[in-house]
């Protein structure tokens, strides 16, 4: 009994110790390979395999750029005066609430903006090697990529939010619309 307590101990201590942030090899040989795309089809230990192979650096940035493009997307871009799915349901709802559709005028938004990827890290200013004045932010490649996909998740859990809200506010428009012209064509 105490051996296994022990043998359990040793392992949870090696399981424990494992550094996920150190570079670890990673055997991407493949045998009889054919190249498909980017992705290359060939043996591996005996068995038929498909494999993947990018950069770390271009895996970075591809899931950056797909994650500011949604956000984009979904809350539009100041800089170039893009409303995105945010935006167009303020004015929608804004449309629904005027005295034209029978509202009062007042707009009823309570849909906060929060925008995922602006909390971004802080430089930590000073000297470099080269007695260079720069900013500096470091973190973690893992931890990096797995930010940056759980702001993907996030933004396109919002992106079918507001989709569906968008959808339902078009609709109580056309429906007021139309209400509003049956009502004048029977005035005429």
């Amino acid at each position: 009994m105490k051996k296994l307590s022990l043998m359990a101990s040793l392992i949870a201590m090696v399981a424990c110790s494992h550094n996920p942030h150190k570079a670890e090899r990673i055997d991407s040989e493949v045998k009889k390979s054919q190249a498909v795309q980017d992705e290359e089809v060939g043996m591996k230990s005996g068995n038929m395999v498909v494999q993947k192979k990018v950069s770390a650096s271009e895996e970075l940035k591809r899931v950056q750029f797909e994650v500011y493009e949604l956000e984009d997307r979904v809350y539009g871009n100041r800089k170039y005066g893009s409303k995105g799915l945010y935006g167009a349901l303020k004015e929608c709802r804004s449309r629904l609430s005027s005295k034209e559709l029978g509202g009062d005028g007042k707009l009823m938004w309570t849909e906060p903006e929060s925008r995922v990827t602006s909390s971004e890290q802080e430089l930590k200013l000073g000297l470099d090697e080269k007695d260079q004045l720069v900013g500096v932010t470091e973190e973690y490649l893992k931890d990096r990529l797995s930010r940056f996909k759980g702001y993907k998740q996030v933004l396109e859990k919002r992106q079918t939010e507001y989709e569906d809200k968008l959808e339902v506010c078009d609709a109580a428009i056309r429906a007021k619309t139309g209400a509003s012209k049956a009502s004048t064509e029977e005035n005429e």
